[in-house]
């Protein structure tokens, strides 16, 4: 995100963040379109510094990707299909994609094979051309199925994985906040199961990026499970939230981003404590890693949990260049270290 020129530019592109309606109008079929992907390596998350530890995260590599297709870009939320290598993802603009993600004999990220991309269709298999019902922000993925939350028409939508053809949705899902609550571009961007054996079961938890109750924090539910119902997680720094995952030891890690004139574009993972995860109750936790434009990062929307095959604890961002010449598609990798 960050150009050699000076901060006005670097706040002008940060801005392009927060407008809505800057993106194209949504182009293609329903068929599964091969996308070249261009893929640079990133080797050092904090500009013009060789170190990798970041607390309790240790920076492995990212990428930065582009393509000459029109439709690549704004990518919102993605989930490792196998561990670390195959991805399913949604664009909000009413996009799914797949791909691969390549490394070298050190594990580290260097190439990203096989993207592809199919435009959404409805229940009767035609493409959604309207941006308000496709605005996909949050995906979840448990045993063939892709759950997404949507914003602007704010639903939380079941749909069977395919990779060669994604067919329309097989339900909706109660996401139990009253809708009047949600704000029309502030909707669910988080959708994750929770820990299998944990106290919701594998149970799909839900929050939104900026729907505040009267006290200022942001809307969430637990909406499967034997513990369904409303909480909250508490707000602070002018953060929104933009996606999350569960860790194996319970808590909620969430990916959050701050825009302000002053201080530019920022991001942040914060670990939620698993047990303040419930029905009623404000959740909160620690901040992990805060990073500003004077790291490698853009508009940070997905984020994605896995272990990989050495055991190590791992931490995937993506970030969404809202179709942007002053953004860039990222991602970036993280071992996350715990006590």
């Amino acid at each position: 995100m960050i150009f050699s020129g000076g901060a006005f530019r670097q706040v002008l592109r940060a801005a392009i963040v927060l407008l809505a309606g800057m993106t194209p109008a949504l182009a293609g079929s329903a068929a599964v379109e091969p996308v070249a992907v261009s893929a640079r390596p990133i080797t050092d998350f904090h500009i013009g510094h060789a170190d990798k530890q970041f607390g309790s995260l240790e920076f492995v590599g990212g990428l930065e990707m582009t393509s000459p297709s029109r439709d690549f870009g704004a990518l919102s939320a993605f989930r490792f299909l196998k561990a670390g290598s195959d991805f399913i993802g949604v664009a909000d603009t009413g996009y799914w994609f797949f791909g691969t993600v390549d490394r070298d004999a050190e594990r580290r990220p260097v190439g990203i094979r096989n993207f592809r991309m199919q435009q959404m269709v409805d229940r009767n298999g035609q493409p959604i051309d309207e941006k308000w019902e496709v605005d996909a922000e949050g995906l979840a993925v448990k045993d063939g199925i892709a759950t997404v939350g949507f914003e602007r028409n704010h639903r939380v939508a079941q749909f069977r994985i395919d990779p060669q053809d994604m067919k329309g949705p097989l339900r909706q899902l109660d996401f139990l906040v009253p809708a009047r609550e949600l704000r029309q571009n502030r909707g669910f961007e988080t959708v994750t199961h929770a820990n299998a054996n944990g106290q919701h079961q594998g149970g799909l938890v839900v929050v939104s990026e900026k729907s505040l109750d009267r006290s200022g924090n942001i809307y969430a539910a637990i909406i499967e499970g034997p513990h369904k119902g409303v909480f909250t997680v508490k707000r602070n720094d002018d953060f929104d939230i933009t996606d999350g995952a569960f860790l194996p030891n319970g808590d909620l890690l969430l990916l959050e981003r701050s825009f302000t004139m002053a201080g530019g574009l920022k991001m942040r993972l914060r670990r939620i404590y698993g047990e303040s995860v419930e029905k009623g109750a404000v959740a909160d936790g620690p901040v992990l890693l805060q990073a500003d434009m004077g790291y490698q990062i853009d508009n940070m929307e997905g984020l994605d949990v896995w272990t990989r095959d050495d055991g190590a604890l791992m931490v995937s961002l993506i970030s969404d260049d809202n179709h942007s010449i002053l953004q860039r598609n990222l991602y970036l990798e993280f071992i996350l270290h715990q006590d």
